[in-house]
């Protein structure tokens, strides 16, 4: 359980250190690409339609920094997945706040036309 030591240093708080794991816009969505299972870097380019390889590469290597992404070798070449902490995050908070963003897709599009 989270204390009440947010309050007093928020800079500190542990939400921040959540939200940065998702600060950059496409590791959230390799995330999400890796929950389908171990996959190549040249599927999940397929996978996630828009991102470049350059830009995927980059992600990759931060959520293996950050100990999220493992990577391994296969015979045809690396194949990255989910660590253990990867998949508690992109499981637990990371689908959740999938599902709020889909319940309320609505009013996300109605504010940012109003905005």
């Amino acid at each position: 359980m989270i204390d009440g030591s947010c309050e007093t240093f928020v800079s500190d708080c542990q939400v921040r250190a959540a939200a940065e794991l998702i600060s950059h816009a496409w590791d959230p969505v390799v995330l999400s690409a890796l929950r389908l299972g171990p996959t190549r870097r040249r599927e999940l380019l397929t996978r996630i339609a828009g991102v470049s390889d350059k830009v995927l590469t980059e992600a990759l290597r931060r959520l293996r920094a950050r100990g999220l992404v493992l990577k391994g070798g296969g015979q045809a070449g690396a194949v990255y997945r989910l660590s253990p902490l990867g998949e508690s995050f992109a499981n637990g908070p990371l689908a959740q706040l999938a599902q709020w963003a889909a319940d309320n897709q609505d009013k996300l599009a109605a504010s940012s036309v109003t905005s």
